[in-house]
């Protein structure tokens, strides 16, 4: 198998935004966390659990239109079990994005009747979205909100800073800047958020990380494969003679015949990102 690129971090707003949203939880009732559908668990700040506490979570399985809607409903479906309250979601296609405002009411169904109880009709429900960087947090927002209310760009780290985005007469929204954490403990944690652009291009070795990508496809997904790139699998082929391959089917080649395989790597990233070789999920809910 091919070996795993060492990936290394370094965001500089990462240190502010975790004081930033532990200054502004007494703010919100509820902490909604935007997840990516194709990598539900690796895509979760680990930080947040200890940050948010014992606030009420709705996590959003964003980017379900490139997720397996089996393994969708199976994250759904653990999560409720351990009493987190979630759905899936596509910010550009606008799927299920309705289902948003009656499930933070349902989260907080309690909380809503004890205002009224007291009398504090009127008050917004006030609720933090939090996410890594990519995830589509800020395209959620825009869809929910109906127009362009937070920077959105399909690079990380676009969102800088905290925004209030009113959604209806009683329901606020807390966009916070999309935060990774400190450290990968778990190689195939990050590389999992590397596929999906989480972590910019620009510090990775794309050859190495593409070569991984299409070895966990054609381990995993190889029918997609070979119906993408016209490529015939082979016993014992590894990444990088796959990304050749792909290369020379693209016929993208060099002086010399050689394959282009930095080419090769975007072309391969870019067409996972856009759902273009199929639609995978790469980790499947921890088993009871």
């Amino acid at each position: 198998m091919t070996e795993i690129p060492s990936i290394q971090w370094f965001p500089g707003h990462m240190a502010k935004t975790r004081r930033l949203i532990k200054d502004c939880l007494p703010l919100v009732d509820a902490v909604v966390e935007i997840t990516d559908a194709r990598i539900p668990q690796s895509s979760r700040n680990p930080e947040i659990n200890r940050l948010v506490g014992d606030k009420p979570r709705i996590i959003i399985l964003n980017k379900c239109d490139a997720a397996d809607d089996n393994m969708t409903r199976g994250w759904i479906q653990y999560y409720k079990k351990q009493g987190i309250y979630a759905m899936s979601a596509d910010c550009k296609s606008g799927r299920n994005v309705n289902k948003f405002l009656p499930l933070v009411r349902e989260a907080l169904s309690e909380l809503i009747k004890r205002r009224e109880a007291k009398g504090m009709i009127g008050r917004p429900i006030r609720v933090m979205v939090v996410g890594i960087p990519n995830v589509g947090k800020s395209s959620f927002i825009n869809k929910m909100a109906g127009k362009k209310k937070a920077a959105a760009e399909d690079r990380p780290g676009v969102t800088r800073s905290k925004q209030w985005v009113a959604l209806d007469k009683d329901i606020e929204l807390l966009d916070m800047p999309g935060v990774l954490w400190p450290k990968f403990e778990d190689k195939e944690v990050a590389c999992r958020l590397a596929f999906t652009g989480a972590i910019k291009d620009d510090v990775l070795d794309v050859e190495a990380l593409a070569s991984l990508l299409l070895s966990l496809l054609a381990e995993n997904y190889p029918n997609a494969l070979t119906e993408r790139y016209k490529v015939v699998l082979k016993q014992g082929m590894d990444g990088y003679e796959l990304l050749q391959e792909v290369g020379r089917k693209r016929g993208m080649l060099i002086s010399g015949g050689e394959v282009n395989t930095e080419r090769a790597a975007i072309t391969v990233l870019d067409e996972y990102r856009a759902a273009k070789i199929g639609r995978f999920t790469l980790e499947a809910p921890p088993k009871e």
